[in-house]
């Protein structure tokens, strides 16, 4: 009898409870786009939420969440970006006043002498271009967004940095099974015993 299997008299493979369904469990990737998606509940954007969480050895290094500056007003605390704009998005000529996610979670890591090399970064929306060159001279290997950004000529430019091998890049979803587990622990009490 293979011993790795047995424990005390035990084999789990053959004396597993009839009819039982262990309870599910996300993957990896959408344990990590999970907590992506729960920094952006903190995002001071305007235009959209966005958050991001860096992961090395499946630990989580640093999380950013898009908003103005840190110590400078936040647009969702005055209720718009400029005086006589909504958001950022609303205006072709005033630059965003916004910090990326994904640049607030390597400042994060900075801020904390956290080194992010080898590390994979999970993000709710694909990185622009220059939080992209951010990313790759962090370090940071791995990409895993939840919706596409980039396009046109941008597009282009993300695909010879992955031709090249500065990064990897792959879009994830979390499956409607463990969106709504999430959402049901997030709306219940989690600490209690299972039925």
């Amino acid at each position: 009898m293979d011993l790795d299997r047995q424990v005390s008299g035990f084999n789990v493979m053959e004396d597993i409870a009839p009819n039982y369904q262990p309870p599910i469990r996300p993957s990896w990737d959408e344990y990590f786009l999970m907590f992506a998606k729960l920094a952006a509940t903190r995002s001071t954007c305007l235009a959209f939420p966005v958050g991001a969480v860096i992961v090395k050895d499946r630990q989580i290094l640093a999380t950013g969440y898009n908003g103005s500056p840190s110590g400078s007003v936040h647009c969702t605390t005055q209720g718009f970006c400029y005086p006589g704009l909504s958001s950022c998005d609303a205006s072709k000529t005033l630059p965003s006043r916004a910090v990326h996610a994904e640049a607030n979670a390597i400042a994060q890591a900075a801020k904390h002498g956290i080194c992010c090399a080898g590390a994979s970064i999970y993000v709710t929306l694909e990185p622009c271009i220059y939080c992209l060159k951010l990313i790759i001279s962090t370090g940071i290997k791995e990409v895993y967004y939840e919706k596409v950004f980039n396009s046109g000529e941008k597009a282009m430019l993300r695909d010879m940095f992955v031709q090249e091998g500065l990064v990897s890049i792959k879009q994830i979803h979390l499956s409607e099974e463990i969106a709504k587990q999430g959402a049901m622990f997030l709306l219940n009490p989690t600490s209690v015993p299972r039925p």
